[in-house]
């Protein structure tokens, strides 16, 4: 929850909806309540969608690769050391996919981004449910809505 709360204060934009893999953390229900709360349309992908999750998986594989091949995992500083990396990673580091940094690029697109009353005005809390973590499931629940 504190990492959803993180999100919320520090994003620069209204957060319109989340898409994860099907960790059962995100399945939690006080997790779902929060979005729904918040006006967040949460969509967990299908089974076998890793090709959904390309960035968070291209994210991951950068962080191997230049943070913790480097890292000495036992450095009592380690938090500190990913913290400064992830800015340097969001802030500095351009990426070959936007050609520029992360924060350029959410910079460039601000006159295109929706304000909070915008984004609350086209939240349909009918149209929302808590989602089950049985993808099957899901599916089933969804017919009955």
């Amino acid at each position: 929850m504190l990492f959803l709360e993180t999100l919320m204060d520090e994003m620069p934009f209204p957060i319109q909806r989340i898409q994860t893999d099907r960790g059962t953390e995100f399945f939690a229900h006080n997790v779902q309540e929060r979005l729904l709360e918040w006006g967040i349309k949460f969509r967990p992908n299908p089974p076998a969608s890793p090709h959904l999750n390309g960035k968070v998986e291209r994210v991951q594989q950068t962080m191997l690769q230049e943070f913790y091949a480097l890292a000495d995992l036992n450095d009592p500083d380690l938090s500190q050391q990913l913290a400064e990396w992830v800015h340097f990673y969001n802030w500095y580091r351009k990426h070959g996919s936007i050609k520029t940094t992360p924060s350029a690029n959410v910079t460039s697109l601000h006159a295109k981004t929706p304000y909070w009353d915008e984004v609350s005005a086209t939240f349909d809390l009918d149209k929302e449910r808590i989602r089950a973590l049985s993808y099957l499931n899901d599916q089933a629940l969804k017919k009955l809505k």
